[in-house]
């Protein structure tokens, strides 16, 4: 059901991911080099003290929230963003070859955080494949553009990590990428869904056009460990 995208990390982490995480029945988290977001089943000052307890070493980690909500110390925000999550409930009928898109492995790691370190489009490490799905256009040998998805809740799977290179924009790779991941959740029998900057507003466009809806507000909170 769509509440479950209220706290798409909790039930991910519960469901389709949970073989990425640690933690417990109150708070889990997922492994450093895979993603940072953490989440709790329900974001309460007393879940948020259980996490502080139990969250490895001094890396920061990303909580989401449908609801603005206050972060108790010892906790510090380095950074807060305010986000939308987009359902598509129907695929808009594109008509975009997809024969340039080619799945992505574990040789294509060092491309894919050279390209979103440069493009930004949200946290992506090492392991940060192993969400599985990846898909990229190659110019030559290099990668310009990808997607993949990321958190996969029950039956609802992430559209993320939709970037293109600065030299590459206005070539229709961001639409043809994300058409090609909804078609792949489509047929899979899920439904797919992302979270975009509020202020993004070429991207929510690019999602408007391949049948995406708003949602929800998401709030994201960086948490960094402060001192007891």
């Amino acid at each position: 059901m769509e509440h479950l995208l209220g706290s798409p990390a909790w039930h991910a982490l519960n469901s389709g991911n949970k073989n990425l995480g640690f933690g417990n029945e109150k708070v889990k988290y997922f492994a450093g080099d895979v993603s940072p977001f953490a989440a709790m089943v329900a974001n309460t000052d007393e879940n948020l003290q259980l996490l502080h307890e139990i969250y490895p070493g001094d890396r920061p980690a990303l909580l989401m929230s449908e609801i603005e909500i206050s972060i108790p110390k010892p906790w510090q925000v380095p950074a807060f963003v305010k986000g939308i999550q987009m359902v598509c409930k129907k695929q808009a009928l594109n008509d975009m070859a997809g024969d340039k898109i080619v799945p992505l492995s574990g040789e294509h790691v060092p491309q894919m955080l050279e390209l979103t370190k440069l493009t930004n489009p949200g946290p992506f490490a090492k392991r940060t494949i192993e969400f599985g799905h990846y898909a990229g256009i190659f110019e030559g040998e290099q990668l310009v553009a990808m997607a993949g998805q990321r958190l996969h809740a029950y039956d609802y799977a992430e559209v993320s990590a939709v970037c293109t290179h600065p030299d590459y924009t206005g070539k229709g790779y961001a639409k043809r990428l994300v058409d090609h991941q909804v078609r792949r959740i489509f047929a899979e029998g899920n439904i797919p869904y992302l979270h975009v900057r509020h202020d993004n507003l070429r991207a929510i466009q690019v999602y408007e056009n391949a049948g995406f809806c708003k949602s929800r507000d998401m709030y994201f909170y960086v948490l960094k460990k402060g001192d007891v």
